[in-house]
Parts: structure tokens; C-alpha cells; sequence
């Protein structure tokens, strides 16, 4: 890993130093929330971001450096590596410029060109190369054989060489690639006969933008179209200039060769260069939509893992329905289920009795809060549970993904001898408590919050996703007496079979006393201890830092502060004024730096605060189905997915509406995310409502006032765009239709 010290250094602009420490703490096994939470001093307080863009750089030089060592060899063993072949393959700084050089030299299926050098034409190629004037027809006669017989075959078994040479030119293919790069169109075309049947690809029947400034969402509408074979696509740019381009490389003069050369060139940009790098760039689209969609989807998630959770309370959760009733659930502080029963509050015959059982329930189990799921019939239960005028508060719960969960192996093992009804309720229930401890148990694809998300990598979109919520698990940090095996799992340093290993030992011991009883876990050695004890909470236990993210390695520090002050480690706890007197650097040690000390005693100010801050309620108007949407209406609403060209707002009609990003803000933004988080309660004028195709089409910007105007009555730019422009330049980004059918991409709704 040391040579790719210095090139990620440049690349990032970060110190040799900060690179090397990195590197060397990754190839240890720390983890990153680890080296970024307690290894600040030998980082220079990378964040989390930063350590991961090293590790994926690092990773990516040593795939490089691995086929740039196995091309060496190929060629080598071919017996063809030159002084100028070497010098070219150490010059090479990107995987696709390696690909090119080792192209001429890579095993391939039987070419037109092989067929001819077979047929010994490769002597006239040579010869048609240079350019000379000949007579073309009487040197190919040179060239009859068998299988030869007259000029025709000759040159055209010589184009095949030289075109195939045109083809495998290392130079041509790089600056064929940057004229695709800057000029190059991606175009669809709708199948013969498929427009009935593809209706919703309608957008992109006739289509074409350039692949420099296409956004990732339409390049993946495209291709899920492509894929689902309803359109044909293209990627290319303009042929004259690509020939042209060519023909400069390899054309002399005027010559019955230089038009030999021509044909040539224009075969070998038809049938070879252009189909090649056609397929190159879909390839490179397509990983860069990915990549933005996996971003998106990843923000989104971290936003919704990190949403306000409302914290131990007792809670009646109601799974609703129609038909077949909804399912109540009493659980107690700890999420613990207490009672299930069966309400059927929107049949008006059996109204007066559910009233009763509900109080019954209330008063029983000293409920303080309901918890009602947003799906079928959620708005309507929950004005079922207001009329009874108890007086305590009613939370609407995004219920994504809980279907998902009541019915896998996490919720049977936690729940055996309930139904997934059940399941359901006590996961709606228990999401309000702790939104991070029971997300982290369903699958994050299913949890509705995605663009595409089944087009994309999976590989990938995993990869990313479980950092997210490794990122998030450790920033909040983890009770270790109450934590379910998955939520323990995505501790730093800890993992699946350790997290069940935890649980086992928990529930033979009973709770935890000390973060020190870790070590006695099986298969929890000190490496583990070191990466995930700062992430694990104890409260109450015998110990008071615990309680709170100093690391236990820390705890001489924070006993030697103490002293110092005269008083014991508790009576610094939370004692603001007195930390403000300790001095960091005093503290430092070649182990444990300033930073470290910096952050131990803002920790001690305020030990174990959860970043989150609390629930809220929230209510919807007086609106229930999209029949009750009229435009021009302003309405409350709550965010509840954000993707490149808008976002989605729940009014409480269960359809998510669309604000277009043009419909965000008054001021010019490329992504909505400039502007708003996920869960972010806004309120939204309606514009437009389909209710046929089940659409709604929001703004918020035209609910708010539009910047003043400075003096002169001029508007105040500060160099941005003008409003209109700014409008326009949203609008073209993406056409108001074509966001609206990207409604049926909010999963799970």
C-alpha cells in the first residue's frame, strides 16, 4: 500500500502524513467510524467521507496496479514488450488507457484481419500504408492465390489489416474517447409496434441528449426501457467529425492508398471503433447513474435512520385496515409486547364497542402516546382514535418496509408465535420509539426511500447502504443492555456472529455492569473491544463514563482531569463551567492527542447526548383521497423521499405529491437536497391533480414570498442566474410531465 501513498495524497490534496495513517489503520482492521471517531490526532480529523474516498482510491490503484502487472506480462511473454511499449504502460494512468495498449496484444476470437494476414495480404496493408503512388491494382495481383483471386479480394482483405490496425491504435481510441466524452449523444427510438405497450417510456419514443450533461435518472429511464425492449438506443456522435478525426491520423495525400486508407478508416470506425466505445460508454453511463442513485438513496437513508425518535414511552401501535380490522398492540417502555387485540372501527355497526376497548386498553396499560401505520385506512383510524378526545398525542408512522419485516426470519425468530399482522403493528410501534433501532432490521431497499434502486448495482448499492447504516448505528451509539443482534451487528468492530454471541451471553448474565465485561464474550478479543467499546452504552452501571462515547482507553485521561480538579469523575459530568477551565493540550499524550482530548471533553459536557433531536407531532389537513385535492389549495405536508429532479411530500391523501425542483425554492438549485431533509415537515400549494393516473404535482416556493427587490425595483442577483432563467434551466432539466411519471418510482407506496 505504500506506493499509493503519495498519488492519493495529490488526488485529494490531503498530507502524506494523514494518507499513511489511514492506510495503516484500515490494513489493521480498524473501522472507519472507528479511525474517524477516535484516531483523530493521527488522521488530522479525516471525517468519515474523507477516510472512505482513501479506501476506495487505494482500492482502486491496486486493481490497477494488479492488471497493469499482468498486462506487463502478457506481452512480455509474447516476447513483444519494447523499451517504448514499457515506457507507454508506465505513462498510463487510467484503466482504459491500459486496455488500449494491451488491445493489439489481447487473445481474440478468428478477425477479418486475421483471415487476411493468413492470406499473406499483410505486405500490401504496409504498402497501402505508405502511401505511395502505385499502381494500386498490379501490386495487389501480386498478392493471388487460392484463395485470392482477384484485386478486389486483395484490398479488401488489406482494409480489413489496416482498419483492424486503426481499430487497436492507442492514440485514436484516446481521442475518439474524448470526442465521445464531449460530443457524443445518447439517442432512443421506440421498437416498431411496442408504443401501446411501452406506453410509459412515451417520453423517450424520440429522444436525444448529450451523454456530458444527461442527469443520471433519465439515463436510467432510458436504459430500463432498452432493457425491457422498448427501445432501441445509440450512443455516438456525429460521424463526420469522428472520420475526419481519423483520417488526419492516418491519411497522406491524394493517392488511389490514401482512398484505400479512407475506406478504412470509415470501416473500421463503423464495424469496430464506434460500436466498441458505444459499449464502453454505456457501461460508464451506466455506472455513473448508479453511483448518483446509490448517493441519493444512501442521503436519503441516513436522513431517515437519523430521524427524530420520540424515546421510551409507553405506546398503543395500530396496524389499520379495512376488511379484515386493525391490529392493536400495547407495548411497554422498552418496546416490550404486552397485548394484542383486534379492532374493526370503520364498520359503524361495532364503532361504540372498539371506542370502549381502546380506552380499556389505555387506561390498562398506562398508554402515552398511539402510534398509527400510514398505509390503507391510517388517516382514517387516526381520526377514529382523536374523536375520543383522550388527550394524548397521535403519530402518523411512515409504515414502509414494516410489511417486509413482519414476515421475515428477524420478526419470527424476535416474534414466533405471533402473525405477521402483529409483527407489523409492534414494528410501526416501536419505529416511533427508535426509528434507527428498527430500520436497521429491514432490508434498506425495502424501506421506500430510493430512485431505481432495482436498476442499479446491488452489489454496490449494498456495499454503500450498510456503510450508511454502520455510519449512522455508531453516531448515535448503542444501549448494550437493550440493543436487538441486528442492531448490535452494524457496531464498529462487531458483526453478525458477535452481535448473537452478545445477545446469548446477555441473556445468561442478565444485564451488563461494565463495558469491561465485553472481553468475556466468546470470540470478543481485545481488537474487537478496542473498535466497538466507545460505540456501546451502559447506563447505570458501575462505571459513569460508560454511559457516554469517551473510549475506555480514555478513561486515565478523564480520571487524571479529575484529579487535577480536586473532585471525583462524577462530579465532572455535565459540569459545563468546570471543563471550560481544563486545558486540552496539558492532556496530550504521544497516544492520545489534543483532538482526542478536545472531543473527551465535550463529550463529558454534555455524556451519551443523542444527536437526534426529539419526535414531533404532526398534523395533516382535512383532506383524505386525491378526490379531495383541488388545485390551488395550500396544504401542510411532510417530506418523505428526495431524488435528483424533486421530491416527494405526503399531504395525507396516500399518494405522495411531486415538487418539481423548479417548485422548491425561489432561488436557483440543482438538487433538492440544497434545500430540503427528508421528514421535513413544509407546506405545499397543489398544482396540478391526475386522478386518473393517481398524480399530484406540489409547490412550495409559490407559498412563500419571493425575494425583495433591492432599490431601483431591480432584482438583486448577486451574480446568480435571473429568476427566469433560473426557472427555465429547472424546467429544462427535466420537463414537469417527465417528473411526474416518475411518481410510480416512489417505492413502496
Amino acid at each position: 500500500m505504500n506506493e499509493f501513498i503519495q498519488p492519493i495524497a495529490q488526488k485529494f490534496n490531503f498530507k502524506i502524513q494523514q494518507v499513511e495513517a489511514v492506510l495503516s489503520l484500515l490494513e489493521e482492521g480498524a473501522t472507519i467510524p472507528f479511525i474517524a471517531r477516535y484516531r483523530k490526532d493521527k488522521t488530522g480529523a479525516l471525517d468519515e467521507v474523507q477516510i472512505q474516498h482513501i479506501q476506495e482510491e487505494a482500492k482502486y490503484l491496486k486493481e490497477f496496479s494488479e492488471r497493469k502487472a499482468f498486462i506487463e506480462k502478457a506481452i512480455t511473454e509474447q516476447e513483444k514488450m519494447t523499451d517504448d511499449m514499457q515506457a507507454k504502460l508506465n505513462k498510463a494512468i487510467t484503466l482504459a488507457e491500459l486496455e488500449d495498449i494491451y488491445l493489439p496484444f489481447k487473445p481474440k476470437r478468428k478477425t477479418k484481419a486475421q483471415t487476411a494476414r493468413e492470406n499473406g495480404l499483410e505486405p500490401l496493408s504496409n504498402t497501402i500504408i505508405e502511401q505511395k503512388d502505385i499502381d494500386l491494382l498490379a501490386e495487389a495481383a501480386k498478392y493471388f492465390n487460392e484463395k485470392i483471386i482477384d484485386a478486389d479480394m486483395a484490398l479488401q482483405g488489406a482494409r480489413d489489416i489496416i482498419a483492424e490496425t486503426v481499430n487497436e491504435d492507442a492514440v485514436v481510441r484516446a481521442r475518439m474517447r474524448k470526442l465521445f466524452e464531449t460530443s457524443a449523444m445518447l439517442k432512443s427510438k421506440v421498437v416498431a409496434d411496442k408504443e401501446t405497450e411501452g406506453i410509459k417510456y412515451k417520453d423517450y419514443f424520440d429522444f436525444s441528449e448529450l451523454i456530458a450533461t444527461i442527469p443520471s435518472h433519465r439515463i436510467l429511464a432510458v436504459l430500463r426501457g432498452f432493457l425491457e425492449g422498448f427501445l432501441r438506443i445509440e450512443i455516438t456522435p456525429e460521424e463526420e467529425p469522428a472520420l475526419e478525426m481519423v483520417e488526419d491520423l492516418y491519411i497522406k495525400g491524394m493517392s488511389n492508398c490514401s482512398d484505400q486508407i479512407r475506406k478504412a478508416v470509415k470501416d473500421a470506425y463503423k464495424r469496430l471503433l464506434q460500436p466498441s466505445l458505444e459499449t464502453e460508454f454505456r457501461t460508464a453511463l451506466k455506472t455513473k447513474a448508479d453511483e448518483e442513485a446509490i448517493n441519493v438513496f444512501a442521503e436519503n437513508l441516513r436522513q431517515l435512520l437519523l430521524s427524530s425518535p420520540l424515546g421510551n414511552k409507553r405506546i398503543l401501535a395500530i396496524d389499520p385496515g379495512y376488511r379484515t380490522g386493525c391490529k392493536v398492540v400495547c407495548l411497554d417502555e422498552k418496546g416490550d409486547l404486552k397485548k394484542t387485540d383486534l379492532i374493526f372501527p370503520h364498520e359503524s355497526n361495532r364503532v361504540m364497542a372498539e371506542e370502549i376497548k381502546i380506552k380499556n386498553l389505555v387506561q390498562q396499560y398506562d398508554i402515552e402516546v398511539f402510534a398509527i401505520g400510514d398505509g390503507t385506512a391510517g388517516r382514517e383510524t387516526e381520526q377514529f382514535i382523536k374523536k375520543l378526545n383522550l388527550g394524548l398525542p397521535v403519530f402518523l408512522v411512515n409504515e414502509d418496509g414494516a410489511s417486509i419485516y413482519s414476515a421475515s426470519e428477524t420478526a419470527r425468530e424476535e416474534f414466533p408465535n405471533e402473525d405477521i399482522t402483529v409483527r407489523g403493528a409492534v414494528s410501526i410501534g416501536r419505529r416511533l420509539m427508535d426509528p434507527l433501532a428498527e430500520l436497521v432490521k429491514i432490508d434498506p431497499k425495502s424501506i421506500g426511500v430510493g430512485q431505481y434502486q432495482h436498476d442499479v448495482n446491488q452489489f454496490r448499492l449494498k456495499e454503500k447502504l450498510d456503510a450508511t447504516v454502520i455510519s449512522c448505528v455508531n453516531n448515535v451509539g448503542v444501549n448494550l443492555n437493550t440493543a436487538s443482534k441486528h442492531l448490535l451487528s452494524y457496531v464498529s468492530g462487531i458483526g453478525g456472529t458477535l452481535a448473537d454471541n452478545i445477545v446469548k451471553y446477555r441473556n445468561e448474565i442478565g444485564a451488563f455492569k461494565s463495558r469491561q465485561q465485553l472481553l468475556k464474550v466468546p470470540r470478543l478479543g481485545a481488537k474487537a473491544f478496542e473498535q466497538c467499546a466507545g460505540f456501546l452504552r451502559i447506563k447505570d452501571g458501575d462505571a459513569v463514563l460508560d454511559s457516554s462515547a469517551v473510549h475506555p482507553e480514555a478513561y486515565p485521561v478523564v480520571e487524571k482531569i479529575a484529579q487535577d480538579l480536586g473532585v471525583a469523575v462524577m462530579a465532572i459530568i455535565g459540569k459545563e463551567d468546570l471543563l471550560k477551565t481544563v486545558e486540552a493540550k496539558k492532556y496530550a499524550t504521544d497516544q492520545i492527542g489534543e483532538l482526542t482530548i478536545r472531543d473527551i471533553l465535550n463529550e463529558l459536557k454534555k455524556p451519551g447526548l443523542d444527536p437526534r433531536s426529539e419526535a414531533q407531532q404532526f398534523e395533516f389537513a382535512n383532506i383524505y383521497n386525491i378526490d379531495d385535492v383541488k388545485v390551488g389549495m395550500e396544504v401542510p405536508g411532510v417530506v418523505t423521499n428526495i431524488t435528483r429532479f424533486g421530491a416527494f411530500v405526503d399531504i395525507g391523501v396516500k399518494q405522495d405529491g411531486l415538487v418539481h425542483v423548479s417548485e422548491i425554492s425561489h432561488t436557483y438549485i440543482t438538487d433538492p437536497n440544497e434545500a430540503l431533509k427528508l421528514n421535513q415537515k413544509v407546506n405545499v400549494k397543489v398544482l396540478e391533480v391526475d386522478t386518473v393516473r393517481k398524480r399530484i404535482a406540489l409547490s412550495i416556493k409559490q407559498t412563500m414570498e419571493a425575494p425583495q427587490r433591492n432599490q431601483g425595483n431591480r432584482p438583486s442577483f448577486k451574480g446568480k442566474v435571473p429568476q427566469k432563467q433560473q426557472h427555465q434551466k429547472n424546467m429544462s432539466d427535466m420537463p414537469l410531465n417527465d417528473a411526474l411519471a416518475a411518481l410510480k418510482q416512489k417505492f413502496g407506496k
